[in-house]
């Protein structure tokens, strides 16, 4: 997710679409979050682990 997020955020500001670029934005921040709690060894949504 955080992958993605970077290559949106990317194609966003290179191509001047302020959508691509919040979308990629949000997913990199959602995606840091779930791989900290994830790290933590944390069950998030039932599940030890996101992939």
């Amino acid at each position: 997710m955080i992958i993605l997020g970077l290559i949106l955020l990317l194609i966003g500001i290179l191509a001047k679409i302020s959508i691509l670029t919040t979308i990629g934005i949000i997913l990199v921040v959602v995606g840091a979050v779930l791989f900290l709690l994830g790290a933590t060894g944390r069950a998030i949504g039932g599940r030890k682990h996101w992939y």
